[in-house]
């Protein structure tokens, strides 16, 4: 008699959350697959049947990863100052990976030998990307009334950067001591890029 079907979309979710939930715990050193099947209650030759491998696992936990960024900037609600809404924006942006520090290493760094992601699996990222974007235009629209529109996808990308730079730098404990030091510094640093990427939006280089 053929051997039953280990895989359900059930089990599926349950590995999963269990996977996202190790990483959390244990970070990426500790993250195996024996040891997941045993937090799962599972068998190892079931997660291999799920996903295919490690590779495929961690694909679907760096998948999982930017399907809940989405939900935290879906909390974003549009108001009439886009400048404000951007600020909004990094500090949702900040929150999430403050939340999910190794989930968030995983999706930006990719620490993980086994996980190459492709171009298929970098689309991803794409409906945080137009999020992000859409929110930038808005802001460069008004800007740009008194000069040439501005590249939104350019500055959507400096905007991601610093985030994820700042957001490093104060998991690390390399962005001040006290709270009131580390909101400062973002403050700072969101708001300078903010102003300067206005004035470039006003007064474009001359080639």
């Amino acid at each position: 008699m053929p051997r039953a079907k280990r895989r359900t979309p059930q089990l599926r979710e349950h590995v999963l959350r269990v996977a996202v939930e190790m990483l959390a715990e244990d970070g990426v050193a500790g993250f195996t697959t024996r040891k997941l099947a045993h937090k799962a209650e599972t068998s190892t030759p079931a997660v291999y049947e799920l996903f295919g491998d490690k590779a495929g696992l961690v694909r679907e936990v760096f998948f999982h990863g930017f399907r809940l960024l989405r939900s935290y900037l879906d909390r974003l609600e549009e108001s009439d100052d886009p400048r404000a809404d951007l600020i909004r924006l990094t500090e949702i942006y900040r929150t999430f990976i403050r939340d999910n520090p190794v989930l968030s290493e995983l999706m930006f760094s990719r620490p993980v030998a086994d996980f190459d992601p492709g171009p298929s699996d970098l689309e991803a990222g794409s409906s945080v990307r137009e999020f992000i974007i859409e929110r930038v235009r808005r802001w460069t629209d008004v800007n740009s009334r008194t000069g040439p529109a501005a590249d939104e996808t350019d500055f959507a990308h400096a905007l991601v950067a610093l985030t994820q730079g700042l957001a490093a730098a104060e998991t690390s404990g390399r962005l001040g001591t006290s709270e009131a030091s580390v909101d400062r510094r973002w403050s700072l640093a969101v708001q300078a890029m903010l102003d300067g990427l206005g004035r470039t939006t006003r007064h474009p280089a001359v080639d």
